[in-house]
């Protein structure tokens, strides 16, 4: 067959670190146009306006990991950013203090925002930004709706996602997560045509709750996924019965689901009674679970999961594009 047309849903560190694997997986395999066949639907859940500017954190973290300019140390933000700019706004008493915008970054967001402000829309954007560096991907919003992830807490206050996460690093509990609009919001042009197209779509190991769901609850997606012929593999963001990175654990909580590798196969559902997934990659140490998984009907495969270096990254992705069998 030809190369294949893959589409990751995608957000945060796991899903920089896995969109990246599986594009070197594609090189690997001889694709040398891997933006024609790799399509990255990013969760715009996170996003933000601080201090005027529009701030779109998981785009920018996928945008500047494909650009090989992210800062890896931190996870997110430009490799070797300054914070001057973010100095003064601090003496001013704007945005937020525990909130950092590095002066490369804030380059990024002001250049954004006066393209939004033209008229622009976050899609046309996103097109505009991925000119800038060679990506090897595709990468569409998942909507160009504002749908920004808001945190319930106990007694009805609500909190900005950033807020809950950055400042308060998820030590508040949550009762739910809200995307205002987000019921009439439509999918970003082109996202229902490369997920119906597929030959393979991957759920990347990122917080199934505030990466993923944001993706699946805007309307038509869910859809399109149980519609497309194409193979869906999802990919555990839980290894040895703890989250890989950042506090999904306690998202999982606020939503019931265990934080177990088959609990979030589970949670995503097989294809065959309604749900989402055909096949799911499990990590070694949860090997034990994998007959559970299968039980639900969704094939389950146990593979190394890790993703410590580039060779890492491209075999989970090779397994990833295996599974689907392409």
């Amino acid at each position: 067959m030809g190369a294949p047309r893959v589409v990751v849903l995608a957000g945060g560190v796991g899903g920089s670190r896995f969109v990246l694997g599986v594009r070197e997986a594609l090189r690997r395999r001889g694709l040398a146009d891997t933006a024609a066949s790799l399509t990255v639907v990013v969760n715009t859940g996170d996003d933000l306006w601080l201090s005027g500017v529009r701030l779109q954190p998981d785009v920018d973290s996928i945008t500047y990991a494909l650009a090989g300019v992210n800062d890896t140390q931190r996870g997110w933000g430009r490799a070797g950013d300054s914070e001057r700019v973010n100095a003064e706004l601090q003496e001013w008493g704007a945005g937020w203090p525990w909130f950092t915008l590095g002066d490369l970054d804030l380059g990024t967001h002001l250049a954004r925002t006066g393209w939004l402000r033209e008229g622009l829309t976050p899609s046309d954007v996103l097109e505009k930004m991925s000119h800038r560096w060679d990506l090897g991907a595709r990468l569409l919003p998942m909507t160009d709706s504002e749908v920004d992830t808001w945190v319930e807490l106990e007694g009805g206050v609500r909190q900005h996602f950033q807020e809950w996460w950055t400042r308060h690093r998820a030590t508040l509990a949550p009762v739910a997560f809200h995307n205002p609009g987000i019921a009439s919001a439509v999918p970003a042009p082109g996202v229902a045509e490369a997920i119906a197209n597929a030959d393979i779509v991957l759920l990347a190991p990122s917080n199934p709750v505030v990466s993923i769901g944001p993706i699946l609850a805007v309307p038509g997606i869910r859809e399109a996924l149980v519609a497309t012929r194409a193979r869906v593999v999802g990919v555990s963001p839980v290894i040895g019965g703890k989250v890989v990175r950042g506090m999904a654990d306690v998202c999982l909580a606020a939503i019931g689901v265990d934080t177990s590798a088959a609990a979030v196969a589970e949670h995503y559902g097989a294809r065959n009674a309604g749900g989402l997934l055909d096949a799911w990659l499990m990590a070694e140490e949860d090997a034990a679970d994998a007959s559970r998984v299968a039980e639900r009907g969704i094939r389950s495969l146990v593979t190394p999961l890790w993703m410590t270096d580039a060779d890492t990254s491209a075999a989970l992705g090779e397994a990833a594009l295996a599974a689907a069998g392409v």
